[in-house]
């Protein structure tokens, strides 16, 4: 690998499009990860988070030391255009050149100026508190911001390299335009992946000499926040209560879970199945159940803070995740990190997780009849669900550990000139 030119600042940003949100509790843990290791990071959110995502006391002191690019007056936003162009003529219109170029269609074009309208807001605050990476937080919008603020920023510097790097996750690898997907991959200094799955679907958008920059890093959890239960052998045989947790979305495939559930009972087994989270399709849910007779077995917990989370995996006999397009989950592996059996789609990047028949059982994604089965398996053998807990537990414990995530991050962005290198001492 060629040399890479090492900046004198070590102050990163962090960009997403909401920071903090609950559905991202990953990209937190990621940040003090980095920080517990000295590196100085700076949170940047695209929107500010609203109150339904300051649920802790960590979501607060996140949302407390992050910078919202918007909401934004448009007086604020003219203002700080016209101070840019001012500052920099030939860099800012040079930068808005290659926004318009990077858009496909004239709908395109237009997405470009609201990136690079965003884009100019965040490189103001990075200059201005000596932030010279960026790295974003899935392949859009914030990439697309963290791209254009890298460029503005290395013109305006007179060629002086800002550099820009972003995580793929799983969903946002299929929501993302592959062919401006390819071009941020080889744009970007380099680019983390969560899972081997999603690296090779990286890997099939660009050429062979991009494929270095496409690194493997795991999302982590911190396992002193997640306890085994130890009451579960003791409780009744009966009810079985399953637990799920994600946003109220069609990709997460909640109907699939409660026809599943629906099935289960038709077979005899008492089961109650409580859904952690909200979203777009909670009326929709709510009705379903209702529909397939199971509404009084059902439990709409609604948003729940990481503080009061644990309550309800402590609770729980079995986990169950029926996502139809996912990268490797984190509720599952806080799940597993309490000693909870899993059942999930046997999609993406899961079964790097999730051995099937070992920390769990995959079912394929979308056969209700499938997650049925698999539940019952469970249901009928209380020493199965235990075993499968405790060796869930050590996966967890092996490759899952947010620590360990932090270490190998902050090796990737040291090795790609994001981080200086450390000195003697370190």
């Amino acid at each position: 690998m060629p040399a890479v030119p090492r900046p004198a600042a070590s102050p990163i940003g962090y960009l997403t499009d909401c920071y903090p949100a609950t559905s991202h509790t990953f990209v937190q843990r990621e940040v003090l990860g980095l920080r517990a290791l000295g590196v100085d990071v700076h949170t940047f959110s695209t929107h500010r988070a609203g109150p339904e995502h300051v649920l802790s006391q960590d979501d607060r002191d996140a949302f407390a030391t992050t910078f919202a690019l918007l909401p934004v007056s448009v007086r604020a936003l003219l203002g700080g255009h016209a101070r840019a162009l001012a500052d920099a003529p030939r860099a800012y219109l040079r930068a808005a050149a290659f926004a318009l170029a990077l858009g496909r269609g004239a709908k395109g074009r237009l997405w470009q100026l609201f990136y690079f309208a965003e884009a100019v807001l965040l490189w103001r605050q990075c200059a201005a508190r000596g932030i010279r990476h960026v790295h974003a937080h899935f392949t859009r919008p914030a990439a697309d911001a963290a791209l254009l603020a890298a460029h503005l920023g290395t013109l305006a510097d007179d060629g002086a390299p800002w550099t820009w790097s972003f995580s793929a996750h799983g969903a946002d690898i299929y929501d993302t335009d592959p062919v401006a997907l390819a071009a941020k991959v080889r744009d970007a200094r380099f680019v983390v992946c969560v899972s081997h799955y999603g690296r090779a679907e990286l890997m099939k958008l660009v050429a062979e000499e991009h494929w270095p920059k496409l690194r493997v890093v795991r999302c982590g959890i911190d396992l002193t926040r997640y306890a085994p239960a130890h009451d579960r052998a003791a409780r009744g045989a009966s009810p079985l209560r399953i637990l799920t947790v994600g946003r109220l979305d069609a990709v997460k495939g909640q109907t699939v879970l409660l026809e599943a559930l629906a099935r289960l009972v038709a077979t005899g087994v008492d089961a109650q199945l409580t859904i952690v989270g909200d979203g777009p399709l909670r009326a929709e849910l709510e009705a379903a159940a209702g529909r397939l007779g199971v509404g009084g077995r059902v439990r709409f917990a609604g948003r729940v803070g990481q503080d009061d989370l644990l309550a309800y995996y402590e609770a729980a006999d079995v986990f169950v995740l029926t996502s139809l397009a996912e990268g490797i989950p984190v509720v599952l592996m806080e799940a597993m990190a309490t000693g909870l059996p899993v059942v999930a789609s046997d999609i993406t990047g899961i079964p790097e997780l999730v051995g099937d028949g070992e920390e769990g059982l995959l079912v394929p994604a979308g056969d209700a009849g499938g997650f049925a089965a698999a539940l019952e398996t469970l249901a009928l053998d209380p020493g199965r669900r235990a075993r499968m807990g405790q060796q869930g537990r050590r996966r967890v414990e092996s490759e899952y550990e947010v620590r360990r995530s932090a270490v190998d991050l902050r090796r990737v962005m040291r090795e790609f000139g994001a981080l200086p290198l450390p000195g003697p001492a370190a």
